[in-house]
């Protein structure tokens, strides 16, 4: 399946122009606050120390739904070993339609509102470039942005396969060194 950049009715294209330079990985992630549903905001500094995969997303797009799906369900297999996802709804009307996106596609992580500008400002794209959605953006425990997707995402960061990938590879660094056993008693290594 194509990914292809949405432009809508509801709030003129994402950009106009042609594509600005890719952004740099990595980098800091920085913060990014975003508000959720009932108003409270959520800061991704919340979770420092977790591997983190942010979906900036249109509630109305097919391809960040299925995007959702397939976090909920890395998340149901790797959340208990440090793994955050976080949605991050911009299109016009997001804060009345995402409750009813959570429900649709049982979406099990947080996901909240933010503007076109702070998201382009996060995502350290041109205002003047075609952004397509999703974007996906993941973050390795100690806060920075290791993979994005390209403008014209030909990796397909956001499918299921790629994002298990990249997320398992961040999980095993440095959770998975192994100790060097102690000499046992008699000078030779323990099993």
């Amino acid at each position: 399946m194509t990914r292809r950049a949405f432009p809508t009715t509801l709030g003129g294209f994402l950009a106009l122009g042609t594509a600005s330079a890719e952004p740099r990985t990595p980098r800091p992630a920085g913060n990014l606050a975003i508000t959720l549903g009932d108003g409270s905001r959520l800061a991704l500094s919340k979770y420092l120390g977790k591997v983190c995969v942010v979906e900036f997303l249109f509630t109305t797009c097919p391809h960040c739904q299925q995007t959702s799906m397939a976090l909920s369900r890395i998340n149901n297999d790797l959340g208990a070993r440090g793994f955050q996802p976080l949605g991050v709804a911009f299109n016009e009307g997001a804060m009345m339609l995402v409750p009813q996106f959570v429900r649709e596609f049982q979406v099990n992580y947080p996901v909240g509102v933010a503007t076109r500008d702070q998201v382009i400002e996060f995502l350290e794209h041109s205002t003047m470039a075609r952004l397509m959605v999703p974007q996906v953006v993941i973050i390795d425990r100690k806060g920075v942005i290791r993979h994005q997707s390209s403008l014209s995402d030909d990796e397909h960061l956001h499918e299921e396969r790629n994002l298990r990938k990249l997320v398992e590879e961040l999980l095993n660094e440095g959770g998975t060194k192994k100790s060097t056993p102690a000499p046992s008693k008699s000078g030779s290594r323990s099993k």
